[in-house]
């Protein structure tokens, strides 16, 4: 099983779901030389867009939903900043952030 390291949060014996969520749309987002953004969509899920955040929402596109528990994992495990992080044997460099689109709140993870 891969390690996952997060910023200096302890070595894990194996990569947390959250995180391997996380690594898959961080993948995406290099890619399309883009940002991962999470937003809030009733009380179980966060819609997951792949986009500039400084845009309008119109400009995102959206792949798909998280559940509510694995995106407040992944704030948990992450820190606002500069984050680093190891996940199925790959690692990742990204800023995360808060910022507001439509009026609603955010959260930005920007590979770097």
């Amino acid at each position: 099983m891969a390690n996952s390291t997060v910023s200096g949060h302890a070595t894990q014996e194996h990569t947390p779901a959250s995180l391997q969520v996380l690594a898959d749309y961080l993948e995406l987002a290099l890619d399309d030389g883009e940002s991962v953004v999470v937003m809030r969509d009733g009380t179980s899920v966060r819609s997951v867009y792949i986009g500039n955040p400084t845009g309008s929402l119109d400009d995102l596109v959206e792949h798909g939903t998280v559940a509510a528990y694995l995106a407040g994992e992944m704030l948990a495990l992450t820190e606002a900043g500069v984050n680093r992080m190891t996940a199925n044997g790959e690692t990742y460099r990204f800023t995360r952030s808060v910022r507001y689109i439509a009026d609603r709140q955010v959260v930005v993870f920007a590979p770097t």
